[in-house]
């Protein structure tokens, strides 16, 4: 009798003790209205999974990767930028993961969803465009822009807003659509306009939406859910695709050396499944899903990259953005994010001259342009590759980070140099 009892006893011990939680790491640049979602309908579907997010910049993102020790590592990254991926990609520190993808095509228009080599999948699609507050650009009598070139028009000055690249990985993209759309000459040129308008260069990615939502900017250059999702929540915003965009997938990974490789994979294959597609179109998220039969479920008038109705013409090249990445990101901080107001002053004197002028030709002038809108790195000096390299260097090559060191000290001061000059030209333009 005893015996049975003790072995009851050590029965209901063994069974009511709780089986441990799989911690399971997911470093991702996405906003809480998107991460709390899929926390909180992963963890019902996997009580004994426990999903911890740790929100971080794509850039800051990637370097907390890189720094940690194998064997500790987060089990996921998870962004909207393809180059990210092909930068860790690079590194080695990605996980390939067999997880299905039934009915996901392989390409959306030109571009792989999937990476050829199986180490990370589209998640989602995402565009690049332009967010404005409808009140705001009323109350201004400024007009609704189309095109990314409508925005270097004097009439937007100290109306727009941006983040940087190195601080934003779909900001990065964004710029990096217009430098394969129009090529690195004009398209820095028109980088530099658009930056030169802006009111602010901002501190995160969502600092651009959150400030066109409230009135602060009346125009942004935003990843296309930020638009999506606030007008779908009722902001007095809009948003629109211009044509020299593209559409790409927003990534998700296993990361090499984590301390749950089949939680990394469990997650994953929920995020791609039909219940985590159709999380996507949730009003606060209103982002894009891989899996083409997801639309059926859609609202009215929701954007479907499957049927044609978003044209893009950029063909997004991942190995040009993923080589050029960090000098991308740098050469923006250093003739933008920080020379941003005496790149304002060039735009604005420049702005001032062409209206005292009324279209008179002016040499003076030209050069002022000249000057304000070219980037201290040529388009061959871009593809350098021992340039890219030195950018590309980890800590410890302590060689290759002081040359980058000089080479971005020379960018600014050529930078700091050009503007006054181009404010004084642009002064006395005749």
């Amino acid at each position: 009798m005893q015996l049975k009892w003790l072995i009851a006893a050590v029965t209901l011990v063994i069974v009511s003790r709780p089986v441990l939680a799989d911690t399971i790491t997911v470093v991702t640049s996405f906003p809480s209205e998107l991460t709390n979602a899929y926390k909180a309908a992963y963890e019902k579907k996997y009580p004994n999974d426990k999903l911890e997010i740790l929100n971080k910049g794509t850039s800051a993102g990637i370097a907390y990767v890189r720094e940690q020790p194998a064997g500790s590592r987060a089990e996921i990254f998870w962004a909207s930028a393809p180059d990210a991926f092909e930068v860790l990609s690079s590194a080695k520190l990605l996980e390939k993961v067999e997880v299905p993808t039934k009915g996901i095509p392989d390409k959306i228009g030109s571009f792989p969803i999937n990476d050829p080599e199986g180490l990370y999948r589209g998640q989602a699609l995402a565009g690049y465009g332009l967010m404005w507050n409808t009140r705001y650009l009323a109350a201004h009598k400024l007009p609704a822009p189309k095109e990314w070139a409508d925005l270097v028009k004097p009439v937007y000055f100290g109306h727009l807003a941006t983040s940087a690249p190195s601080r934003s990985g779909t900001t990065h993209l964004t710029f990096e659509t217009i430098l394969q759309g129009e090529g690195w000459d004009k398209g820095w040129n028109q980088i530099l306009q658009i930056s030169g308008n802006c009111a602010a260069v901002t501190e995160r990615s969502f600092g651009v939406p959150d400030g066109v939502q409230n009135g602060q900017y009346g125009i942004g250059l935003v990843i296309d859910f930020f638009g999506l999702a606030a007008k779908a929540s009722g902001f007095p915003v809009e948003f629109v695709y211009p044509s020299m965009t593209a559409i790409v997938p927003a990534n998700i990974a296993a990361v090499v050396g984590s301390k749950s490789p089949e939680g990394a994979k469990r997650f994953m294959q929920y995020t791609l499944s039909e219940e985590g597609q159709q999380l996507l179109l949730d009003p606060k998220i209103s982002r894009l899903p891989v899996l083409p039969s997801t639309y059926a479920k859609a609202p009215a008038g929701y954007p479907n990259p499957f049927s044609g109705t978003i044209q893009a013409k950029v063909n997004f090249d991942t190995a040009v953005s993923e080589a050029r990445y960090y000098v991308v990101s740098s050469l923006f901080d250093q003739v933008i994010t920080f020379r941003h107001k005496e790149l304002q002053a060039a735009t604005k004197a420049i702005q001032d001259a062409e209206k005292r002028l009324a279209g008179r030709p002016s040499p003076q002038l030209d050069e002022a342009k000249k000057l304000a809108w070219t980037p201290p790195l040529s388009a061959e000096q871009s593809r350098d590759k021992e340039l890219l390299a030195v950018f590309k260097a980890k800590k410890g090559d302590d060689a290759a980070l002081k040359r980058k060191t000089q080479i971005e000290e020379e960018w600014s001061s050529k930078a700091k140099a050009n503007y006054a000059r181009a404010v004084e030209l642009a002064s006395a333009a005749k």
